[in-house]
């Protein structure tokens, strides 16, 4: 166990805050963003909680709050996460349940760490996903703020999934309807988010689990990295469900972000930023399916033809993998040469908050992954959705059938979306009078009302910052 040494006293007590983020990276941007937010606005003593390896995630941080600690504990082992492995992106989100049934294991050394501090914390923010933090909260007799880095939406489906996924029902129907919350949805069996698929009933681990997600119900406060116009109902349900003045609605963070005068951590200089400049405003397509997904043969193939067939302008990022029969990286042999005059393939890392706010840049394929969602929500990019697995088919089913902001054009991980169609929906897509395109410029214009003085998000997030000062302050 490590962290940073301790601070002089400040001259009047602060209540100090113990962060915990869950290793993955839509979880931990958006979490680590209100960190920022606290440190800059609240007032308050932070300790941010992380395993060595995820410790350079901190660096932006750190650097603009050096008041900030950290405690570093080792990772714990288990049989099922490769060696030295401390984050999903190094494995992929089939590593979320190892990863955290694992993380259970630093419950007793933060007690050890919590009862040998001179200023212990007065509460604790923890990520959904570390649902154990909870007890440990209990246990310490402090407060529990629940962060949710997903939507509303999902919390609200997979809080009564795990009420009923015991029941016979629910195992065997292929179909699921959440006649509970707003508009009633249903659900095939294959397009639940994730965790819900896989459970296990005869294994422990998934019990605890299980367990774990539905303590989250008895957090102190519950924060979403959401807004009203985009999910009001579904915040208002959660409010009913865990009573008034304990939810709040504080997203969009990466605009709340770019309100301090930062820049994102994944913004920088960058070729493709160039080449977007050479482009027509609206014109391009931005093609690109996480840090976690990699499609295979048949879907690159199809994509590839689908792009090339739209004749539109378009930069796709590739998950890079061994060279194929196909070509280098699944890439179709020639594809890049035939399409060099209007699109640009890109094997690494771009800044992608940058690139969708670009003024070429008017469409975006993607998986739906919520931080992309919200991504390109406050750029006012129409999103065409491909959802794969995660959360990605329920907010799918917010941006397409609820809100009428995206156009849905495969869904599966296996799927190979037909060629000639995705050709003429891409090219549809990039036309000015697409009514899609122009809710989402609504959508872009209600974000950013919602951070601004008196929005909505701007209201929840000084109640939450004003209920988080209610907590006893320590000299540190």
């Amino acid at each position: 166990m490590s962290s940073s040494p301790p601070l002089p006293p400040p001259s009047t007590t602060t209540p100090h805050l113990l962060v915990f983020p869950y290793p993955a990276q839509g979880h931990m941007i958006s979490l680590l963003d209100l960190t920022h937010y606290l440190a800059s606005h609240g007032g308050f003593t932070i300790t941010v909680l992380v395993t060595p390896k995820n410790l350079p995630l901190l660096e932006p941080l750190l650097q603009a709050h050096p008041s900030i600690h950290t405690l570093v504990l080792p990772f714990p082992a288990h049989p099922n996460l490769p060696a030295g492995a401390e984050h999903v992106s190094q494995i992929g989100n089939h590593g979320n349940f190892p990863i955290m049934v694992a993380l259970r294991q630093l419950h007793d050394p933060i007690v050890h760490w919590f009862n040998s501090h001179p200023a212990p914390p007065a509460a604790i923010i923890s990520d959904s996903f570390l649902g154990w933090t909870q007890h440990l909260a209990d246990h310490l007799q402090i407060p529990r703020i629940v962060y949710y880095s997903c939507g509303a939406f999902l919390v609200n489906v997979l809080h009564y999934s795990w009420l009923h996924i015991k029941t016979d029902l629910f195992r065997s129907s292929p179909v699921f309807h959440f006649n509970e919350i707003p508009n009633s949805p249903s659900f095939k069996k294959d397009h639940l988010p994730s965790l819900i698929k896989r459970y296990q009933d005869s294994n422990p681990d998934w019990d605890l689990l299980r367990d774990d997600a539905l303590a989250n119900t008895s957090g102190w406060v519950s924060v979403f990295n959401s807004f009203e116009t985009l999910e009001g109902e579904f915040l208002e349900h959660f409010r009913d469900l865990n009573g008034e003045g304990r939810v709040f609605g504080i997203g969009p963070l990466n605009l709340i972000r770019a309100g301090d005068g930062r820049s994102s951590i994944r913004d920088s200089s960058s070729e493709v930023l160039t080449w977007l400049d050479g482009c027509a405003d609206s014109s391009v397509l931005y093609v690109c399916f996480g840090s976690q997904k990699q499609l295979n043969q048949q879907q690159m193939e199809a994509l590839a033809s689908g792009l090339e067939r739209s004749g539109a302008r378009f930069v796709w990022v590739v998950k890079t993998f061994n060279q194929t029969v196909g070509g280098c990286n699944g890439i179709p042999i020639g594809f890049e040469d035939r399409v060099s005059d209007r699109g640009i393939v890109v094997k690494e890392w771009v800044p992608q908050v940058a690139i969708l706010n670009h003024r070429a840049v008017g469409g975006f394929l993607s998986h739906c992954g919520w931080n992309s969602v919200l991504e390109s929500v406050t750029a006012g990019v129409l999103i065409l959705g491909w959802p794969m697995e995660a959360d990605q088919f329920v907010n799918a089913k917010l941006l397409v059938d609820d809100m009428g902001v995206a156009v849905r054009v495969c869904e599966g991980a296996n799927s190979v979306p037909d060629s000639d169609e995705l050709g003429k929906v891409i090219a549809m897509s990039l036309r000015g009078d697409c009514p899609e395109k122009m809710k989402a410029g609504a959508l872009k214009r209600a974000a950013v009302d919602a951070v601004r003085s008196n929005g909505s998000s701007w209201k929840d997030m000084r109640g939450f910052v004003d209920k988080l000062k209610q907590l006893p302050g320590r000299n540190f």
